[in-house]
């Protein structure tokens, strides 16, 4: 039996322009987990899960036709995992076998609730690093962050994968997506063992180190969003409003790049100065776009905790889901936490999850 964990995991700054190749984003991973656990089996497998089952599936029309959205089922995102490391174990000649697989995650309540915490990202890496451990493949973390990527985004098709480094990595991470129209390109010419050796162009993965004096708060709106279709809903207003979007973009490489400096230097002020920036920025981007990003729950969350003298901002594709705040260690966020329970927004009780080194 093996067994295998992937934290979760927000975006403190950098959403949307993170799915251009090489534009900077800021994640951090949290102290909640998918695990997969994989035995042995004799003639028939099973994939078991308490909190994934395929009692939803999110449809539109197309004409006359049902046209089905697997993007948010994670089911999709396992057996695309399992797909492309077994194919990675037949090229390394391992023999495969038949087993059962238990998942079990803490990335969405008991009711069923989901955080906006990253779960088919963890849930992709997790299934890759338990069967990484049970064929005993030796996948380095790189390996691991480029095979699951490449999983998640077979059933996505679009995002930044910023989530699956976030999943393998952890901490805080200064992330810049890879060129995906070049790994279409090679994926057509070379094996996945090839695939995994390479570097891949725009692709960069940096552990950054918080000031001591900054503490997260997050805080919760109640309402799920879909971060798949409302990156579509994106790709389609950059197409129509091309020079607003570079301007963005532009904006934003420039912004958290400033807050990557902040890291560095362990600069609250500069880091928080940043994130103020950074929600401006996916205002005019939401109001160019018609996408909302900020809804009314995540103003009033902003608005109260800028108040409380943190730095605040939507985080991850908006629309719903989690808003972040930093904000200096010694200001008390309880008053905080009541303000927006009178609103409604739930405080999650989470902390960065750290991983300091992996086999």
């Amino acid at each position: 039996m093996v067994t295998a964990q992937a934290p979760g995991k927000l975006y403190i700054a950098g959403e949307y322009a993170v799915v251009e190749t090489g534009y900077p984003a800021i994640i951090v991973a949290l102290n909640q987990f998918v695990t997969v656990t994989v035995t042995p089996a004799k003639r028939i497998g099973s994939i078991q899960s308490k909190q994934y089952q395929e009692n939803s599936l999110m449809w539109s029309r197309q004409g006359d036709e049902m046209v089905f959205d697997n993007r948010d089922n994670p089911f999709h995102y396992i057996l695309s995992a399992i797909k492309l490391t077994e194919t990675y174990a037949r090229e390394l000649g391992k023999p495969l076998a038949v087993y059962n697989m238990s998942i079990d995650s803490d990335l969405d309540s008991t009711d069923g609730k989901k955080f906006g915490l990253g779960s088919s990202a963890a849930v992709t890496v997790a299934t890759v690093k338990a069967l990484n451990a049970f064929y005993a493949l030796g996948m380095t973390p790189d390996q691991v962050y480029k095979l699951a990527a490449i999983a998640h985004l077979d059933i996505q098709g679009n995002g930044s994968l910023g989530d699956i480094a976030a999943s393998v990595y952890g901490g805080w991470i200064a992330y810049r997506s890879f060129d995906k129209a070049w790994l279409a390109a090679q994926r057509r010419e070379h094996s996945l063992r090839e695939l995994l050796a390479m570097s891949w162009p725009g692709l960069s993965i940096e552990l950054l180190q918080a000031p001591a004096a900054m503490q997260l708060v997050i805080g919760w709106t109640g309402s799920p969003a879909s971060t798949s279709q409302l990156v579509d809903k994106i790709a389609i207003a950059q197409a129509r409003e091309r020079a607003e979007y570079k301007q963005f973009l532009a904006a934003s490489k420039a912004t958290i790049e400033h807050i990557i400096d902040g890291f560095h230097a362990g600069a609250l002020a500069t880091i928080q100065a940043g994130v103020r920036r950074n929600r401006e920025l996916l205002a005019h981007l939401a109001a160019f776009s018609g996408v909302e990003i900020e809804t009314a729950k995540l103003h009033t969350l902003c608005e109260l905790a800028e108040a409380a003298g943190g730095a605040a901002k939507s985080s991850g594709a908006g629309g719903g889901d989690c808003g972040i705040v930093l904000i200096d260690q010694t200001k008390a966020v309880a008053q905080l936490a009541a303000d927006w329970a009178e609103h409604s927004i739930d405080t999650l009780a989470l902390s960065v999850h750290e991983i300091p080194t992996q086999a």
